[in-house]
């Protein structure tokens, strides 16, 4: 038991991690995370803090990094299915400022492996969705940022139904483009 299915994506450092499930006529048991696995897998990072957040359908959390305390963050949803999506702001990297998208819902079972120094978020599109998150830094709250959720230089194509309305906090609704973060940042 315990072997996990990890898919690369075209940026580097971020992973989707299928679980094995076993099931049977009483339910299913599958591992969500073993630090041997994970390491063989090339995820040795520790984890420290777990956290766990209910939205309900249109929440759009993000575009949140930690400026000074990065986190590498292993996300996953327990009922329902949201959008998850980071954007690489890593200097240097071959692909800043470039995103990807993964569908993860309580059905699919699939966690998404962040590094640190992306900018991370999601959009609920079930009637409500519980999303789970293992951080390898603590919570600073004076070291948060942000970057707008719907900055055209970033691009995100969010699946977001006709109709559907969005629903985000007021620091959500405030944040700067990616342009004004790079600028910032030198």
């Amino acid at each position: 038991m315990g072997k996990i299915n990890v898919e690369t994506c075209e940026i580097e450092g971020l992973k989707i991690i299928t679980p094995a499930v076993y099931g049977d006529a009483r339910g299913y048991f599958m591992e969500t995370y073993n630090y041997n696995d994970f390491k063989a897998a090339g995820i040795p990072e520790v984890f420290v803090q777990d956290n766990q957040s209910s939205s309900s359908k249109g929440v759009l959390r993000g575009l949140h990094f930690q400026i000074n305390f990065p986190q590498d963050k292993l996300v996953r949803v327990v009922a329902g299915e949201v959008f998850d999506v980071a954007v690489d702001l890593r200097p240097g990297s071959a692909t800043y400022g470039k995103w990807h998208g993964v569908l993860l819902s309580a059905d699919n079972k699939k966690q998404f492996f962040i590094p640190k120094n992306f900018a991370h978020g999601f959009v609920v599109l079930s009637d409500h969705a519980e999303f789970c998150y293992k951080c390898t830094d603590f919570y600073h709250p004076n070291d948060e940022g942000g970057l707008a959720w719907n900055d055209p230089e970033i691009g995100v194509e969010w699946p977001i139904p006709e109709g559907m309305e969005l629903n985000l906090s007021e620091k959500d609704k405030k944040w700067g483009s990616f342009r004004e973060y790079t600028e910032n940042r030198k």
